[in-house]
């Protein structure tokens, strides 16, 4: 699956527009990237830049960034309201889907590396990326900003991660983490009684509210030091506030890491307690972007709540939480551009065509799509079969015993069916990939050796596509075989038309290995790729006859 990356870094340019479009302008000339955001600030003399890719994508684009910003801003001529200590003041790396936080320290690293032997610029590692403890927190690394860094840099406890400990009067230092994603969300009141709004930021926030005793006088300890009753929820800061546009208070919030507080939980929480105190809330507002992950489990939560099944599509999920948390209380919610994965996607991929217009370009003489795309495609619909039945027993009177096994099987084949579909692209971007390696130079015998090469790599991914979605079947012909004996009988038929399928995508998958292993010259790789792709193909086979023999007599019984 595509791993996703966002990068936020902060240049100390804010005023000059030129200046910060020549720094974006490089990061949008990266293959693969997707510039989200730019916010310049005039006051603070500091633009916030958003951009998202895959990991190798955004160091480079980071990486650009940071070298242009170092040619374009100097630090001796700059002041704003904001701390800062470089060009580049900070990048920090946030992982958004199929990577983990590890990984993405990782790549501040691999560009605080770079950036320190490249460009001669200090780097620290802050906050999940840090290499010590005392350097997890932005605002000690930064302590003393740019002016401080001449005398910071000669002080052993301040050598560089990266870079020389060298005071670079031009670019200054730059700062580079990895950390959780941060969502703004606000919840919305049917009041205009700012005070119950500041009240419940109070209760849930994790900071919470000052204690008091009963003349409501702060309470302090024995030093002198304020007490607090902490709040309901960690990594959260919220407040309470009124908006003028649409005449009602609303609790605003920062969350920090949605993967301990999530938003739907809060959300929830705020609810009761806006009618303990008389009030109610009207729904939620998202500010910004989320990931899929989160609004993905936002639907999940309310699925269960309602005792339904989670075995559905990713877009129920959407509309669910939608729904729930009532995001499009002020605004419609969007989720092609709120969804920070689907701001990749293309629009012009085989999936997203309608059905007419894929078997419109599929019956031409363009090379691509195949009958490999094809073999994927039905591997979808069969799993897309299999979850529906599966929906249509969970949740049914007399049902009651198989209410578990018909959840796994929606949740399971949901997961199939998605899976599939991304190989009905990626099977035709193979065979573009075989093409590109084939028109590769081939002047020299070094320019031959690489063509060989690039050709011998991608004939080889262009048959574990099809080999992976053969290896697919198999699950999807066994849960075919459940929803036929075990699902609602009113669909049985559909279960024996997903064990059809599933078949249809086992052999033609088959086929489309087969007819690539011809042109690769590593035998072992061809050996036993077909020796194992026989095996699965025989078994879904097999499997399929006995599943479609079962459904027929099933059928026949009820003449």
């Amino acid at each position: 699956m595509l791993k996703l990356v966002e990068c936020v870094p902060n240049f100390s340019e804010g005023r000059d527009l030129d200046k910060i479009k020549q720094i974006t302008n490089v990061i949008e000339e990266c293959k693969g990237i997707k510039l989200l955001d730019v916010d310049p600030g005039k006051d603070t003399n500091r633009t916030v830049v958003t951009f998202i890719g895959t990991p190798d994508e955004v160091v480079e684009a980071a990486f650009r960034a940071i070298k242009k910003a170092s040619e374009v801003i100097d630090m001796r001529n700059h002041s704003g309201a904001h701390a800062r200590h470089g060009a580049t003041d900070v990048c920090p790396f946030v992982p958004v889907s199929n990577i983990s936080m590890e990984e993405c320290a990782e790549l501040a690293h691999k560009l605080g590396k770079r950036v320190g032997e490249e460009l001669s610029i200090p780097v620290y590692l802050y906050e999940n990326a840090a290499t010590r403890p005392e350097r997890q927190n932005l605002a000690v690394v930064r302590a003393g900003e740019y002016e401080a860094l001449p005398e910071k840099l000669k002080k052993p406890e301040w050598k560089p991660d990266y870079g020389p400990a060298e005071f670079n009067a031009k670019a200054g230092a730059t700062s580079i983490s990895a950390r959780e994603f941060l969502i703004a969300y606000n919840i919305n009141l049917n009041t205009r009684d700012v005070a119950i709004a500041k009240d419940i930021a109070f209760t849930i926030r994790e900071k919470g509210r000052l204690k008091r005793d009963e003349n409501s006088k702060i309470m302090k300890d024995a030093d002198g030091n304020k007490l607090r009753v902490p709040g309901m929820f960690q990594n959260c800061k919220a407040v309470g506030w009124y908006m003028d546009d649409f005449g009602r208070a609303q609790i605003s919030m920062n969350l920090t890491n949605y993967k301990i507080t999530p938003p739907q939980e809060v959300f929830d929480a705020c609810c009761k307690l806006a009618v303990d105190k008389g009030t109610r809330v009207t729904g939620s507002e998202l500010v910004g972007l989320l990931p899929l992950e989160c609004i993905r489990m936002a639907g999940l939560h309310y699925l269960k709540k309602q005792s339904h099944t989670t075995g559905v599509p990713e877009s129920e999920l959407i509309h669910i939480a939608d729904l729930s948390m009532g995001l499009s209380d002020l605004y419609p919610f969007e989720s092609d551009k709120k969804i920070i994965d689907y701001m990749l996607e293309h629009s012009n991929d085989l999936v997203s065509m309608k059905v007419d217009d894929f078997t419109e370009l599929l019956s031409t003489d363009a090379p691509a799509p195949g009958g490999g795309s094809v073999a994927a495609l039905c591997g979808a619909l069969s799993s897309a079969l299999s979850a529906m039945v599966g929906a249509l027993t969970h949740g049914k009177k007399g049902h009651e015993d198989v209410y578990p096994e018909m959840e796994e099987i929606g949740v399971n084949g949901q997961a199939l069916k998605d899976a599939f579909l991304k190989d009905v692209d990626a099977d035709t971007d193979a065979f573009n990939q075989i093409m590109d390696a084939m028109r590769l130079p081939k002047k020299s015998d070094e320019d031959k050796a690489l063509r060989l090469a690039a050709i011998e790599e991608a004939t080889k991914l262009a048959t574990l596509i099809p080999f992976g979605v053969l290896k697919r079947t198999l699950e999807a012909a066994h849960i075919a075989r459940a929803v036929v004996e075990r699902g609602n009988p009113n669909s049985m038929s559909d279960g024996g038309v997903a064990a059809l399928t599933a078949n249809t995508a086992a052999v033609g998958a088959y086929l489309n290995v087969v007819i690539n292993l011809p042109g690769i010259e590593d035998e072992a790789f061809k050996t036993e790729t077909l020796a194992e792709a026989k095996k699965i193909r025989d078994e879904v086979v097999k499997h399929t006859l006995e599943t479609v023999a079962i459904t027929e007599e099933a059928l026949l019984k009820q003449l």
